[in-house]
């Protein structure tokens, strides 16, 4: 396979043997490819990443080394279960930065969304530049490009934030996962062994839960966003919405209103559900949760989220709404 055109004589990967087809042609590749040279790569633990992290260390082991940063915009248990799935269980040579501190005054203040994924997008490539000088004998760049990346952008996959790399650096990509599709990308994580919650979690944006906490980020707010997020998803893997409904999340915006907590009055945030159903991302359709799991949910968010005194339920489609707010 050359090019960025998939073969039309490419069988679509629908099956574990399929799956496990593709793995044994791509390990085969990247052995010839990479050599003994050392390929890096930067995994956010995203489906794609995490995929391409996988089929790397079968093919070249501890040739590969990984970035993966933490930016503070990773949801609940995030970047202890990439540390736990590759370095634990997968013995993968690991790199981890933790940046939150660097992000997060790095975005104090801005609230105009386009800034605020401008700057998470150029911190992270800093981040990622500093650690790749630290780094010698590197000359491959490894990227979960995958098909739709490159009808829908160009070759190099914007939203994994290391097309802007200085050219200083001359490394060679890697991209195995180029020609395949979200759905395909899937069946071969399964084959691979990689944690299910990991091959199958729902999308989430490359500014994480920035583009979730309204307006100009403060610490105690994402804090809200992170824990009630975890919430909803416990809630919905317990009640079997996991995997039924395409994307849920939590966002609070930057605004308070008056409630009542133990008795006495408060002036706290809202939080609001979006749980939505999409073919093509280009429409989508409001979940309809049951009202006694939406009174649960709000009983344990309003009760054990700091800062949060109600909840409310965005009923709103696409068209008029988008999926995320920002």
């Amino acid at each position: 396979m050359s090019g960025n055109v998939r073969p039309e004589t490419m069988e679509r990967i629908t099956t574990p043997e399929l799956a496990n087809a593709f793995i044994d042609e791509k390990v085969a590749e990247l052995r010839a490819q990479i050599g003994n040279k050392k390929v890096l790569l930067a995994l956010s633990g995203g489906v794609d990443s995490s995929v391409v992290a996988a089929l790397l260390i079968k093919a070249v082991g501890k040739q590969l080394v990984c970035v993966h940063v933490n930016h503070g915009l990773l949801r609940k248990g995030e970047p202890e279960q990439v540390i736990e799935v590759f370095k634990g269980q997968m013995d993968a040579n690991l790199i981890y930065i933790d940046a939150s501190d660097r992000f997060l005054d790095k975005l104090e203040g801005i609230a105009e969304p386009e800034k605020k994924r401008k700057i998470i997008g150029e911190e992270f490539i800093r981040v990622f530049e500093e650690e790749a000088r630290k780094l010698e004998g590197i000359e491959f760049l490894a990227q979960g490009t995958i098909y739709p990346d490159i009808l829908e952008s160009g070759p190099v996959k914007a939203h994994h934030n290391v097309g802007g790399l200085p050219e200083d650096f001359k490394f060679e990509l890697v991209e195995p996962l180029k020609f395949l599709f979200k759905d395909e990308v899937r069946v071969v994580g399964d084959a691979l062994g990689l944690p299910k919650n990991m091959v199958y979690r729902q999308p989430f944006p490359g500014p994480g839960l920035g583009v979730r906490c309204i307006g100009a980020i403060t610490r105690d707010r994402l804090e809200a966003v992170r824990e009630s997020d975890a919430i909803l998803r416990e809630e919905f893997a317990k009640n079997g919405l996991e995997g039924k409904v395409w994307q849920y999340f939590t966002i609070v915006p930057d605004f308070k209103s008056t409630g009542v907590i133990d008795g006495k009055r408060s002036y706290d945030w809202p939080v609001i559900i979006r749980a939505v159903n999409t073919k093509d991302a280009m429409t989508a359709t409001v979940e309809n949760v049951p009202f006694v799991l939406l009174e649960h949910i709000t009983k344990r968010i309003t009760s054990e989220v700091k800062g949060v005194n109600r909840v409310l339920y965005d009923l709103t489609p696409k068209p008029t709404g988008t999926i995320e707010w920002e």
